[in-house]
């Protein structure tokens, strides 16, 4: 199978939320809305990658930074076309435009029951961190879980 990797745009994010959909792993939230990806993508421009097959979006990966530290979300790629080295291209494209705007360090968020998520990212040479924990608080609203979401909006 063939594949072309490009920079993800809002034409993408239908088939890109389908995708995410499909792949174990990846918790999807009312942070995924189109309005916020279509933010998120709007500030981070060049940042986030998708790949093609004769017009089906294969894999993808959102990627952003903060100006001190790049991040990446929800990388997936389709059952088929796993194992062929996609997610790893993703990755590298992601890793090498963040070096070309001088970020320097990565991070990325795995749930905790994605073993196989964790597997992957080990043999890309990630170190799995155990010092950190995650904290999150609803802006506004301090009561609503966080990790509650209203699938709806996606």
């Amino acid at each position: 199978m063939t594949y072309a990797i490009q920079p993800m745009a809002m034409k993408h994010y239908d088939q890109v939320v389908a995708l995410w959909r499909t792949c174990e792993g990846i918790g999807l939230s009312e942070a995924d809305s189109r309005d916020n990806v279509r933010n998120y993508l709007f500030r981070n421009p060049g940042l986030s990658y998708v790949a093609i097959d004769k017009m089906r979006v294969v894999a993808a990966v959102l990627c952003g930074h903060d100006g001190r530290r790049g991040y990446l979300n929800h990388l997936a790629v389709h059952p088929d076309y796993r194992r062929q080295g996609i997610g790893r291209a993703l990755v590298d494209k992601c890793l090498a435009t963040l070096e070309t705007i001088g970020i320097a360090k990565c991070h990325l968020f795995i749930l905790r029951n994605n073993a196989e998520g964790a597997r992957f990212w080990e043999r890309m040479g990630w170190t799995l961190r155990t010092d950190l924990r995650v904290a999150s608080i609803y802006v506004g609203d301090p009561t609503r879980d966080p990790n509650g979401f209203d699938e709806t909006l996606l």
